[in-house]
């Protein structure tokens, strides 16, 4: 088990799950650094979060540290990451965040299970392709955003899912969300999926955030008197 310490919080990931170059930026503090930021500049106590991609913990374990553990509940679809999550969560004193397990398919559930790719780095974990080894898959509830945002009312939603943001920005998101913090998946999609996502969050009263954004970090914030 290696552990690390990443702006006081402490973090221990196995050693399988793990190769050089992810370990480095664990050990430099550069691991999701974007997306720490982005958290630590917007989000207040109180507020709510809603994290989809949850990885070790991290920024769950930021989030939770800033408005309270109660106030953030955080989804991961790869079940080998669930324990690890957990247990970084505990270490830090947060362990009241809520952690599901699901990945998410769309804007509503389902009752029908997703095939998700965990045989991958689980940085880069995502929803099964066509034609991937069944011995590598597993099956995982599947969850809808909508369904989600409905239930925790999030007043902050931030996202790394792999290009599954593909599918959430079809119709306007509701009031109650002031902030969204995503990372980008250019080489999964279309320019017009990025379009689509800058325009759904227009129509949703949410206004592009140049001050968290940065590189794949794109970030909107509700527009003032909206």
């Amino acid at each position: 088990m290696a552990e690390y310490e990443i702006d006081g919080l402490r973090l221990a990931v196995p050693d399988a799950l793990l190769n050089e170059r992810i370990s480095a930026k664990l050990a430099s503090g550069s691991y999701e650094a974007d997306e720490a930021r982005a958290a630590a500049m917007r989000l207040r106590p109180g507020q709510r979060v809603l994290e989809l991609g949850s990885g070790i913990g991290y920024v769950a374990a930021l989030c939770a540290r800033i408005a309270g553990p109660e106030n953030v509940t955080t989804v991961e679809a790869n079940p080998l990451m669930l324990p690890v999550i957990r247990a970084n969560l505990e270490r830090n004193g947060v362990g009241a965040a809520t952690l599901l397990h699901g990945a998410i398919g769309g804007m509503t559930g389902s009752d029908a299970p997703l095939a998700f790719d965990a045989a991958r780095s689980f940085w880069a974990a995502r929803i099964a392709e066509e034609g991937a080894c069944p011995d590598t898959l597993a099956e995982v509830p599947q969850l809808g955003l909508g369904d989600l945002m409905a239930r925790t009312r999030p007043h902050v939603v931030i996202m790394d899912i792999e290009g599954a943001e593909e599918h959430l920005f079809e119709a306007p998101w509701p009031g109650h969300v002031r902030h969204v913090m995503m990372e980008l998946h250019p080489g999964r999609y279309a320019d017009s999926v990025i379009k689509r996502i800058v325009d759904c969050m227009s129509d949703s009263d949410l206004t592009y955030d140049p001050g968290p954004s940065r590189g794949r970090i794109l970030c909107f914030r509700r527009v003032r008197g909206a």
